[in-house]
């Protein structure tokens, strides 16, 4: 696995630079190209003898603010030839999801208008249809050092999905710790994260495992705590969701994983 295209979803309504500095250096890092996908759709209510004059204020104000963000993006790109930019008038997180198929990794943010989905994506519904690993940055965008990187493992298809997909971090990192809560019988976990731990190594990555009891915390709060003692800057989980009716629920430590912004978080599906 290797990332030879990023894509890095900016909200409508934040400045472009901080999020777009941060892709570019991790763009840099893995010598990828860098797309920069922006969306938002009008939604109004309007009875029948109101003037669609509205409606295309709306649409007119969306087009502005896609306009400066386009310029805030060709300030921080410069003459790179290895970076696009794309703007839809659509639901971002329809959107994002859409244009990550050119891409290996996207790189996303906490929503900015909760429960507005037509100016902000739903970084959970993105993880479930983009098909591919999304970056949630943390919330000060500091750079990923890489230096030290938990995996937050359950002998699961979401969790062997996301170590593969977050092999180029993982080789990069001089630790990566597999951490496993034993949930179900200490000895099964064990051996679960041994298997993974030989599986790093034979891929060149630095790797150990530690398991944890609960200690009665929950599993995304006993994550977030053993990032933090760990010194991680990236942790990688998988996210588990189950749909229907196009209404997604997720487990508690993917909830907790994705409410919080104090650590770099890279989820796959």
């Amino acid at each position: 696995m290797i990332y030879t295209t990023i894509l890095v979803h900016l909200d409508i309504d934040l400045p472009a630079a901080p999020r777009l500095i941060f892709a570019q250096e991790i763009a840099r890092k893995f010598e990828a190209d860098l797309i920069a996908v922006t969306a938002g759709e009008a939604a109004m209510l309007m009875s029948p003898s109101e003037s669609s004059l509205a409606a295309e204020a709306v649409l007119r104000r969306l087009e502005d603010r896609m306009k400066e963000l386009k310029e805030e993006f060709l300030a921080v790109a410069g003459n790179n030839e290895r970076a696009t930019w794309r703007a839809e008038l659509d639901n971002p997180t329809r959107a994002a999801a859409l244009h990550a198929r050119a891409a290996d990794l996207v790189i996303a943010g906490a929503p900015t208008a909760v429960g507005n989905s037509h100016r902000t994506i739903d970084p959970g519904t993105l993880i479930l249809s983009a098909g591919r690993p999304v970056l949630l940055a943390a919330d000060d965008l500091s750079a990923p050092k890489g230096e030290k990187v938990m995996v937050a493992w359950k002998d699961c298809r979401e969790s062997r999905r996301a170590v593969v997909d977050a092999m180029p971090f993982l080789r990069n990192a001089k630790e990566v710790t597999v951490f496993n809560i034993a949930e179900e019988g200490t000895l099964g976990a064990r051996d679960g994260a041994a298997d993974v731990v030989r599986f790093l190594m034979k891929h060149g990555v630095n790797a150990r495992s530690q398991l944890m009891e609960s200690d009665g915390l929950s599993a995304g709060d006993a994550i977030i705590v053993a990032a933090d003692q760990l010194g991680a800057d990236l942790i990688v989980a998988g996210g588990y969701g189950h749909g229907r009716f196009r209404e997604w629920a997720f487990g508690g430590a993917t909830r907790s994983l994705l409410g919080s912004g104090s650590c770099h978080r890279l989820l796959s599906n």
